[in-house]
């Protein structure tokens, strides 16, 4: 089992920034991906980021070149830096982590982009 905590969402104004924190607790010895997903009122879950074990990154296509994925193997916690934020990014957004078949979900953070 995986638990997963998030941390760091909130309101910000267009073209501010905002980091995300997730924190993985559990038994395991490594996870495979980590990374973010969100959900807009009425929009199915989406990809914003991910990251392998390796620190190999990929991004959806709406947040490349405003979003920053990391994390630190050593205390099983990943990182989402937003840059530039839009008012579209406006979401719940999910940290994720895949250990072995199953992917383990946080509860989500709220982020609002408004002015």
């Amino acid at each position: 089992q995986v638990q997963l905590v998030e941390s760091g969402g909130g309101l910000v104004q267009p073209g501010g920034s905002l980091r995300l924190s997730c924190a993985a607790s559990g038994t395991f010895f490594r996870l495979n991906a980590m990374g973010w997903h969100r959900q807009a009122p009425g929009k199915e879950r989406e990809l914003v980021a991910r990251i392998l074990s390796d620190g190999s990154p990929n991004y959806g296509d709406s947040v490349k070149g405003r979003f920053t994925i990391s994390r630190d193997n050593a205390k099983n916690t990943v990182d989402l830096r937003m840059n530039s934020l839009k008012p579209e990014d406006t979401a719940v957004y999910y940290c994720s982590a895949d250990l072995m078949h199953t992917r383990y979900w946080g509860q989500g953070t709220q982020v609002t982009v408004s002015s």
